[in-house]
Parts: structure tokens; C-alpha cells; sequence
């Protein structure tokens, strides 16, 4: 399980992948919609 923020709007998600490859995973922003990579963005991890 990681914490994401997004870059636009600064919220912060979580986000847990099936597999442990995140080099070219994206997730779309619950809040603002914008979508961004996954391993440029994680805070930390829960």
C-alpha cells in the first residue's frame, strides 16, 4: 500500500498495485482527475 499526492490539486491517496512493477503505472486523481505516474508522486509507504 503507498501514499500518493497528486501534483495538481496536492491531495493525498492511496494506491495498492496486484504486482510490485510500477515503473510505467499511472493512476487517475479521485479528486481533480488528472492522471500522473505512479512512482514520481509516492509519499511514503503504508
Amino acid at each position: 500500500m503507498l501514499l500518493l499526492k497528486c501534483p495538481k490539486c496536492g491531495n493525498k491517496m492511496k494506491y495498492s498495485s496486484t504486482t510490485h512493477i510500477l515503473t510505467k503505472k499511472r493512476k487517475r486523481c479521485v479528486y481533480c482527475g488528472r492522471s500522473f505516474k505512479i512512482t514520481d508522486n509516492i509519499v511514503k509507504k503504508v
